[in-house]
């Protein structure tokens, strides 16, 4: 599913989110009224929409500022040092 989400056999109202997180994370110039509509119609209410929004969006913003900082957030952290020098 992490690679295709779109052919993982979701049911329509885990799609229509997928499907509004893509786009969000992709070309968030592009996100219509039609698209939020697209969650109510699936059932989520303006709380849910605007949760998944937050989180899409916080997801975005810490990758951004780690690429920003040249963090490699793949890496596995360095323990901390046993003693202060």
């Amino acid at each position: 599913m992490e690679s295709d989400w779109t052919s993982s056999g979701l049911d329509a109202r885990r799609a229509s989110i997928l499907a509004y997180v893509d786009k969000l994370t992709t070309a968030p110039w592009d996100v219509r009224e039609s698209d939020v509509q697209a969650l109510r119609d699936q059932g989520l209410s303006d709380r849910d929409i605007l949760d998944v929004c937050e989180v899409a969006s916080y997801y975005a913003f810490v990758n951004r500022v780690a690429d920003g900082l040249g963090v490699n957030l793949e890496d596995d952290p360095e323990p901390p040092p046993t003693s202060i020098s």
